[in-house]
């Protein structure tokens, strides 16, 4: 028989705060939730996605009309364009900020007036499945929890981390290079404060469960104003003890299964999805037993396909994808290519050696990337992520430099992207093949800023009008890709997929319904020379009928082989 609630969350917290009267923690957190001690709770193991869904990832502002709030023009590009195409959208932090383009949140509860309300929040989440970020490691300094620690009352007075310079700090992962701790001149004193991202960003304190208990009435504030998906943003971080690396601490994905439980005994449909930007085998460990996150991000993607791609070598590519584990029902993976941070290094680790690093990073600053670096426990600066466009990361190859393959390479990413396991996430501007933006860049200072383009929204209307715009053609084919996709069972986030073994320039892997009634094999010309495949090494079944889903052309000889362009794809269905 499952426990109550109530006894099931108090066993939880006990794990995380012993020294606490946990019955009275576990009665508080689910009075801010409005939960009942005995609710029952959702299924398990359930599946809250399918082969249609599909995720946008946007800033708020990214699109802009004179005269009208970004949340608005935001959303009438979504109904115009993308309303058959997507079925999610993650809209970056939208609230009041004061630094790293929203991510030093200074009111969780508000949404930035520059961007619009929360009911132009809830109008886009009536219309398409809505993932906001949940800021959960830091806060802003000029935030008024932050205010009042400096003042020494509350809500505030203990809700940030303290430690002291004489602190055993050695062993702490950081991702930056910026100082780990930073003086605040109090009331009652200079106290140091914990910042794992910048000056600006001081890190939350967890081991104080009102912090947990506000987070609880954050959660229930988004719940009802239509959020259904949950990025918890640099969770990895959120809990710290000197003495330790400060990253994956066991109190922290106990936290993580404590806001799964909330959450999802609140709103079933809803998701957790951690953002954990580490060594793959690391980044796994937040699935849990399937009670942790219900959807991870799949780091290592991103590096190593773009390695694939200019290289013309899919050999670490196929390894990683050969070791990595199916995602048990009820869990699954977020594939993505691009995003609005930079190409992370770090999930390389064990998976490209130093030297193939280097030479992925000087193919980067050849198309015109940046390099951005995070402290070692040795006190060097490391490479921590490459800052670039993807569609300008794809203009050439690593040997040759840029050629006139940059189009047909950055659509083979996202066809590859596509058709792996798990559910596939678009970067805006990806979508529309936006180049480096130097300028803002420049503007900002920030070397992320270089992939995070703001279009006024009537130039993206003739951009996209313009048949012989690299824009226009690239969003038209990623539609139609996404089209198909969305119609085909074997691309369902959970279907079986195996990993084919058809050389270093074919990168290939097969997927299969869960009902076992469609089979694809997706195929993909990873180098800028003609491939040619035996169909016999596919081992199509000879009684089934196959169609490439992308041309369309049906496969009439089993015995014949099939030639592939440069990077072009195909996806071989016997289900038209």
């Amino acid at each position: 028989m499952t426990a109550p609630l109530k006894v099931k969350l108090a066993g939880m917290l006990e794990v995380v705060y012993p020294a606490l009267d946990c019955d009275f923690l576990a009665e508080q957190l689910l009075k801010t939730m409005g939960l009942a001690p005995n609710q029952a709770p959702p299924p398990p193991h359930q599946n809250n996605w399918d082969e249609s869904d599909v995720v946008l990832i946007t800033y708020a502002d990214t699109l802009r009309q004179e005269g009208e709030k970004p949340l608005v023009t935001l959303h009438r590009f979504l109904d115009e364009h993308l309303r058959d195409v997507i079925s999610a959208v993650h809209i970056l932090p939208f609230f009041p900020y004061s630094s790293d383009d929203g991510f030093a949140v200074m009111d969780y509860l508000a949404v930035n007036e520059s961007h619009g309300t929360w009911e132009d929040i809830e109008r886009i989440a009536g219309d398409f499945k809505l993932m906001a970020d949940l800021v959960i490691n830091h806060m802003s300094a000029r935030s008024r929890w932050f205010e009042n620690f400096r003042k020494r009352v509350d809500p505030g007075k203990d809700y940030f981390f303290e430690a002291s310079p004489k602190d055993d700090l050695s062993a702490v992962v950081r991702p930056r290079t910026s100082p780990l701790l930073n003086p605040v001149q109090t009331e009652d004193g200079e106290r140091y404060v914990w910042c794992t991202f910048s000056e600006d960003q001081v890190d939350l304190n967890f081991a104080n469960p009102q912090v947990l208990i506000e987070f609880a009435g954050i959660i229930r504030s988004y719940l009802e104003h239509g959020v259904r998906l949950f990025r918890l943003d640099a969770v990895a971080f959120l809990w710290k003890e000197p003495g330790t690396p400060c990253i994956h601490l066991q109190q922290t994905h106990e936290l993580i299964k404590i806001l799964r439980l909330l959450i999802e005994h609140h709103t079933p449909e809803s998701v957790i999805i951690t953002e954990t930007n580490v060594p793959n085998r690391e980044n796994l460990t937040y699935f849990g037993n399937a009670n942790e996150a219900h959807i991870i991000y799949n780091f290592s993607l991103p590096p190593l396909l773009i390695n694939t791609l200019v290289t013309g070598n899919c050999r670490h590519l196929k390894t990683w994808l050969m070791s990595m584990p199916p995602a048990q029902m009820g869990t699954t993976y977020l594939n993505f290519i691009a995003s609005h941070d930079g190409v992370g290094l770090r999930p390389t680790d064990g998976l490209l050696d130093d030297a193939e690093k280097q030479r992925l990073i000087n193919t980067m600053e050849s198309f015109g990337g940046k390099v951005s670096y995070r402290r070692a426990a040795d006190g060097r600066d490391q490479p921590y992520e490459i800052n670039i466009a993807l569609y300008d990361a794809l203009k050439g190859t690593a040997e040759g430099g840029a050629d006139h393959w940059q189009l047909s390479r950055f659509l083979c990413a996202h066809t590859i992207m596509l058709a792996l396991e798990g559910i596939p996430a678009f970067y805006i501007h990806s979508l529309l093949a936006t180049e480096n933006d130097y300028e803002r860049m420049e503007n900002t200072g920030r070397l992320r800023s270089i992939n995070r383009s703001q279009w006024q929204l009537d130039t993206l209307k003739e951009t996209l009008a313009d048949p012989l715009s690299h824009h226009s053609k690239a969003f038209s084919e990623l539609k139609r890709l996404i089209a198909i996709r969305r119609r085909q069972p074997a691309f369902h986030p959970n279907a079986t997929q195996f990993t084919l073994h058809l050389g270093l320039q074919i990168f290939g892997f097969w997927r299969q319904s869960m009902r076992r009634d469609q089979s694809i094999f997706c195929i993909h010309n990873i180098s800028s020379e003609l491939q040619e495949i035996a169909l016999s090494d596919i081992n199509l079944i000879g009684t089934d009928h196959w169609v490439d889903l992308i041309s369309g052309l049906a496969i009439e000889d089993l015995a014949g082989s099939i030639t592939l362009k440069p990077y072009q794809c195909v996806w071989l269905s016997n289900r038209a």
